[in-house]
């Protein structure tokens, strides 16, 4: 029997000394898991909360992991470090996490090859950047954890920010990159200028009235995974504001959930399959 347990302990990323130098050193980011009772491994996901890289957002996290727990997937949220950290040091967190949970995958009973990585605006963003940039140089290492795979199983974007060109969320790169930040760094994390055949396949959704992302950014990243014939799917819903998370206001917005556990099904994501509705 498969019955949701109490949240595990908040589990460090990097140990004392261990995390790439940067600013606010008083702050370690940390991994939250959701995990499941259950005999058999299951399919899990990695929660980024959004917040603009500036903070956080806890609607974004600890809800959207419990309510995964109820479609039967193990959860993980990501506290991951933001402004005054600038890349990569969030890009490095969202790696360690996932190779953490991969490297505690028999201890935790997760099947390492069904882990998706979802994102929330600004948070999406960085769960993009991990499926394009997982072979980042920034990312490698010589250790028994850097030796593990980054790259996700999957992704899940979320009003997601992606674009450093036109329709960019400014508050975003501002506080990733700094106000400085050359023409070739914004290229870099313009993230679908750098989809590749190699992308995971990705489930998008988007407003198409979103007043502070526009949709552009998740059309665009479908454009690019089409070009590359990386498969995805696309929601885009007529109206809604920015920061819906779970959107229990709008039952109509809210159908984000059940379709993208349909979709985790399609790819053979291994559930406790308690509640197919969410």
């Amino acid at each position: 029997m498969e019955l949701e347990s109490s949240t595990a302990p908040m589990i460090p990323l990097w140990l004392a000394g261990e995390a790439p130098a940067g600013p606010a050193p008083s702050f370690r980011p940390w991994l939250e898991p959701y995990l499941l009772e259950t005999e058999r491994p299951l399919g899990a996901v990695l929660i980024c909360p959004g917040g603009g890289y500036r903070n956080r957002a806890p609607h974004e996290g600890e809800p959207v992991a419990r309510r995964f727990n109820r479609l039967g997937w193990h959860a993980f949220v990501v506290h991951y470090r933001v402004a005054p950290h600038r890349h990569p040091r969030p890009l490095q967190d969202a790696a360690r996490a996932l190779r953490l949970i991969r490297q505690q995958a028999t201890t935790w009973q997760v099947d390492p090859d069904h882990v998706a990585v979802c994102g929330f605006s600004a948070g999406g963003h960085l769960a993009a950047s991990l499926g394009v940039h997982f072979r980042h140089p920034s990312l490698q290492g010589t250790g028994p954890l850097e030796r593990l795979s980054c790259r996700p199983d999957g992704l899940i974007l979320c009003y997601p920010v992606i674009t450093a060109g036109e329709f960019r969320h400014a508050g975003s790169f501002e506080n990733l990159l700094g106000p400085d930040a050359t023409p070739a760094q914004r290229l870099e994390l313009s993230l679908e200028t750098r989809v590749s055949p190699e992308t995971p396949p990705t489930f998008l959704w988007h407003t198409a009235d979103d007043p502070a992302v526009p949709v552009e950014n998740s059309l665009l990243f479908a454009q690019a995974l089409r070009r590359h014939r990386v498969p995805f799917e696309l929601h885009v819903y007529p109206h809604g504001r920015h920061g819906l998370g779970l959107a229990d206001e709008d039952p109509h917005v809210a159908s984000w959930l059940p379709l993208c556990a349909a979709w985790l099904r399609s790819l053979g994501w291994p559930t406790a399959a308690r509640d197919t509705t969410a």
